[in-house]
């Protein structure tokens, strides 16, 4: 079943409270930088908001961003990174062991 994008959850979401599976999609959706694609909006306070949309098949999302945005996307990046490296050495370290056997 499709949904049609007029029936889809609209959410705001601070970047204090992004998931690490809304994170994974920032990082895919926007992999060189989101700067050419803030929305800009007054909040039911008054407030100028800058946000990323991002889409999932039920819910368009409104990131809010900042500065504070970029350190913890960064830090995503970073820990993505250690862990394919610790999967790289594991297998490094398996391959060697499995070669001992000979």
């Amino acid at each position: 079943m499709v949904i049609d994008s007029m029936e889809k959850k609209r959410v705001i979401v601070d970047y204090k409270n992004i998931t690490e599976d809304l994170l994974t999609l920032l990082t895919e959706t926007y992999p060189y930088g989101y700067e050419d694609v803030v929305v800009k909006f007054k909040n039911a306070k008054g407030e100028n908001v800058q946000s990323i949309p991002l889409e999932t098949q039920d819910t368009k999302y409104l990131v809010k961003v900042g500065i504070e945005l970029d350190k913890v996307v960064q830090a995503f990046l970073d820990d993505e990174e250690d862990k394919d490296e610790d999967g790289d050495i594991k297998e490094l370290e398996e391959s060697n062991l499995e070669g001992e056997d000979d």
